[in-house]
């Protein structure tokens, strides 16, 4: 018997070769999956707090690769490596590079000349990563960790409690989350930017 996925709404489905990389093979339910990548996750967040990262280290894509491999490497043959398929979401694969590129840029950017508050600037990082969807799964998490790293090692204030839920979890706290996203997609940040710091 194989992993069988049940996806919540948002949620990246995986190939048929994708999830053939999974490193526990007696994986075999969405719950289960969910488990062992949230203590993966879990060892990634103390690799961040045990470290001081640098803007320009953050700022990278060796970085972005690094905190994936980091948060999925004992689940995932793939952690770390950008996608190399098209997904519902996301912008074409082979774009993921230039397009990180071009946020990690713009990022200083907005840091250098304070286009927005520390927050603002955190969220609209995530919220930019997430679209760009870099990873086969993981995303959603990903920029997250993302936000809290910027937030926390950039501008040395705490991170976002994105109110204190499970996203991974079908309920109301990701319904909120995902409608949240949906505006920021529509050039609205400031509902994300709340339940972040919700």
């Amino acid at each position: 018997m194989g992993l069988e996925l049940e996806y919540a709404e948002g949620q990246t489905p995986l190939s048929e070769e994708e999830r053939h990389e999974l490193k526990i093979k007696s994986i075999t339910t969405h719950a289960e999956l969910n488990e062992f990548e949230q203590l993966n996750i879990q060892n990634a967040i103390e690799w961040t707090i045990a470290r001081k990262f640098k803007q320009d280290t953050i700022l990278s894509e060796n970085f972005a690769k690094e905190l994936h491999k980091k948060m999925f490497k004992d689940v995932w043959k793939w952690a770390g490596k950008f996608r190399l398929s098209e997904k519902n979401l996301g912008i074409n694969y082979r774009l993921i590079g230039p397009q990180l590129k071009q946020l990690n840029d713009d990022c200083l950017f907005w840091i250098n000349n304070k286009t927005y508050n520390p927050e603002e600037i955190a969220i609209r990082y995530k919220h930019r990563i997430v679209n760009i969807h870099c990873f086969a799964n993981g995303n959603g998490r990903h920029s997250r960790l993302m936000a809290d790293i910027i937030i926390n090692h950039i501008f040395n204030q705490r991170v976002f409690t994105w109110n204190a839920a499970d996203l991974a979890d079908k309920g109301e706290e990701r319904n909120n989350y995902l409608n949240a996203l949906r505006k920021a997609d529509k050039e609205n940040i400031q509902p994300l930017l709340d339940f972040a710091q919700s």
